[in-house]
């Protein structure tokens, strides 16, 4: 027998627990719990697997219409691609433990979110990754930012899924907690959808995988806590990944769903057996009993404790038909992967686990998951930003080289160029554009993937923050040539227990959801991400989108990169908004004034006439303003043509402010383009022209020598 620690009030500070949760506990069981029931309840009702502090204000969220095929509470959502195709995604975060360890965090957070896809049945097609970074100067963030990238590669081109898009930024408030969000998509077929809640009495449940070891064990706790100068001590709570047994493990799972053998199944992440167990049996409600000692360890002394907390990767929970026992254990088999049972449903509320005999746990199993505590946390609005005083002025020109060469708005080919974007052959844009795009295989349909977020306007304007997130995804979408469907959402933030931080979460889910209703992209599914403090200061608030869009035919693909003699176009109304734009912070270290406004209603009306104009034969090329406004948007098309561009006249503002709901479009024959926009109720104006060698930001000149060597420079300078 194993002897347990005994229950102290520093163990249970240790295992995250408030009082007054340590108090329910005893409540719940009329006695005090076992070391292995204190764990379980633990991993339970922290924040990363409970979502008790965001539940509230996640509810929310418009989440359904016509195009959706399974909102939030899965492993991933799920939409309609006509054709009886269905695209499943989701984006999730693996930020304290790819602080803590780069590699293995990013490496197992990209794992991770395969998981979530291929276990309901869709075999991956993308990947993206949105990250954020501390200053370049900070002695940490060079080997943050290259073990990081080195992870996603070396995980994802492994297991062979193309990224094909993304972001990367850097910000002092990331200097002791960087955000390492990952993204990935999958095709499954409408009718061959898997779901994770359990059904049936005495059905076996079901080991598949990698055996379980002691990597990870505790760590959706570390993942619910602020760091301090104890963070060195948390690296054992890092998993380690297997991309070729993740591999493995697809194919095997893809393949056992094809025998009719699977019940229910559910991915092994965040609290490892315990949370996957637990979830099956609350959404099917019924109860669930483990046998521990049928389960695959690689060392022979773990406790009850460990097997239940471990992180171990590359596993999965399945609930079974017992009559089709055998051809499924023949396919993990065959793909030299583990398969055991390791206990049954049952029809009490009662999660009961066994070792040797032992009982090691007996829990009411809804009190784990469906009835965990739950908080409304005090939250205070965001003081209204005081407007912007004492705008700079600049000479455009020169300003634009300065931009364009730092890490923030410098090419990211240094990192997009470590991760394979072309794999399984139907990548058809590529990462450096507004969205990546993928062909669904044998079809001349396509999918777009964008993920944004402009963390410094959530900060100033969380309302307005949120809202533009989902419109620079939704204008991604749309620059790229496809209609937008759906969006998942990562929401980073500091400690909620701080109603200043609590404010910035729910301004954001505020303008996430008007948004999201309004231009017709229901968030189907996500992950939220509190206390990313170190010593008290927290991240930026930063609630990255991740958004899907599609084509029905390829030719409705547009490129940003526009011919010589193309005429330049803008779409969208500029009246110079330079609060919280990319010219203050970069140049200015200013983050001062306001977020910009997002109409919503004029976004819906642009994005729409973008891809209309494209099917009309109006245009060549398009891209979508954001950072850095008129002139780095400009610049970005010239850039991808190897072109000069010239641009009408104009003050700082017009080249640099960052107004919503616009594009630049390139063009061969401006007056049609322009009076179909003025058909169309959206603003327009003939602005420019590319040809030739240089930049022409009005009366200000640089050779596109220079702008292109600046533009490259950028990111390799801070990771060599």
């Amino acid at each position: 027998m194993t002897i347990e620690p005994e229950i102290t009030e520093s163990l249970i500070a240790d295992h995250g627990l408030a009082e007054n949760e340590y108090a329910e506990i005893i409540r719940l069981l009329n006695r005090t719990p076992s070391y292995t029931e204190l764990g379980i309840f633990s991993a339970m009702w922290n924040e990363h697997c409970s979502y008790k502090s965001s539940k509230k204000w996640l509810r929310t969220l418009p989440t359904e219409g016509p195009q959706v095929i399974c909102g939030p509470g899965e492993n991933a959502g799920i939409v309609d691609v006509g054709d009886g195709d269905a695209l499943v995604f989701k984006m999730e975060s693996h930020n304290h433990p790819s602080y803590i360890e780069p590699y293995q965090g990013a490496a197992t957070g990209m794992g991770g979110i395969l998981r979530d896809v291929f276990t309901m049945g869709a075999r991956p097609i993308a990947a993206m990754n949105s990250l954020s970074f501390g200053e370049v100067t900070h002695p940490k963030t060079k080997s943050l930012i290259n073990g990081v990238v080195e992870g996603i590669g070396g995980y994802g081109n492994c297991f062979g899924v193309p990224t094909v898009g993304g972001e990367v930024r850097f910000h002092e408030a990331y200097n002791g907690n960087c955000l390492v969000n990952a993204f990935a998509a999958g095709l499954a077929k409408t009718d061959g959808i898997f779901y994770s809640a359990a059904s049936g009495i005495g059905m076996p449940v079901v080991y598949l995988g990698a055996k379980t070891g002691r990597d990870g064990v505790g760590g959706a706790t570390m993942a619910s806590a602020e760091f301090d100068d104890t963070i060195e001590d948390k690296r054992p709570t890092v998993q380690v990944g297997d991309p070729f047994t993740e591999k493995r493990l697809m194919e095997a799972t893809l393949e056992l769903m094809q025998t009719g053998a699977v019940i229910s199944i559910q991915d092994m992440g965040a609290a490892g057996l315990t949370c996957s167990a637990v979830e099956m049996g609350d959404k099917g409600n019924l109860g669930v009993t483990l046998n521990l000692e049928d389960v695959p360890i690689r060392a022979a002394d773990m406790t009850a404790y460990e097997m239940m907390l471990s992180e171990s990767q590359e596993r999965m929970l399945m609930v079974l038909r017992p009559e089709l026992e055998a051809e499924a254990k023949a396919v993990f088999e065959k793909w030299d992967l583990d398969f055991a049972i390791v206990g049954e449903t049952i029809a009490e509320d009662r999660f009961l686990v066994l070792h040797h005999g032992e009982v090691k746990a007996d829990l009411p199993l809804k009190a784990l998951s469906g009835t965990a505590p739950e908080y409304d946390r005090p939250w205070v609005e965001t003081p209204k930003a005081a407007p912007l005083t004492n705008a700079p002025v600049v000479d455009a020109a020169d300003a634009l080289l300065k931009l364009i060469g730092t890490p923030n708005y410098a090419s990211k080919a240094w990192v997009y160029e470590q991760y394979d974007q072309m794999v399984m052959a139907d990548t058809v844009m590529r990462p450096g554009s507004d969205a990546g795009v993928v062909r669904i295989h044998g079809t001349e349909k396509a999918i777009a993937f964008t993920s944004d977020v402009t963390p410094r306007y959530c900060k100033a304007n969380p309302f307005e923050g949120g809202k533009q997130a989902v419109a620079e995804a939704y204008r991604n979408l749309c620059a790229t040539g496809a209609k937008p469907l759906a969006t998942t959402d990562n929401m980073n933030f500091g400690n909620p227990e701080k109603p200043v931080i609590m404010g910035q979460f729910v301004g954001c889910i505020k303008g996430i959801g008007e948004a999201v209703l309004a231009l017709d992209m229901p968030i189907v599914s996500g992950n939220v991400s509190l206390y990313n403090e170190t010593d008290g200061e927290g991240i930026l608030p930063t609630p990255t989108i991740g958004a899907v869009g599609l084509m029905t035919n390829l030719d409705q693909m547009i490129r940003i990169r526009p011919n010589d003699g193309d005429a330049l176009v803008l779409i969208g109304k500029t009246t110079g908004h330079l609060g919280q734009s990319a010219l203050l912070k970069e140049l200015f270290n200013r983050e001062d004034g306001d977020a910009p406004h997002v109409d919503l209603a004029a976004e819906k009306a642009a994005g729409e006439f973008v891809r209309a104009a494209h099917a009309g034969g109006l245009i060549t090329a398009a891209h979508d303003l954001s950072d850095g406004g008129l002139a780095l948007a400009a610049v970005d098309m010239a850039l991808a043509a190897g072109l000069g561009v010239t641009v009408q006249d104009g003050n700082t503002g017009w080249f640099f402010g960052e107004d919503q709901a616009r594009y630049l479009l390139a063009t061969t024959d401006a007056d049609a383009l322009m009076r179909a926009a003025q058909d169309a109720g959206v603003p327009v104006e003939n602005i420019g022209v590319f040809g030739g060698t240089d930049i022409a930001l009005g009366g200000s000149h640089a050779s596109m020598v220079d702008v292109k060597a600046a533009f490259e420079a950028g990111i390799p300078n801070i990771t060599t």
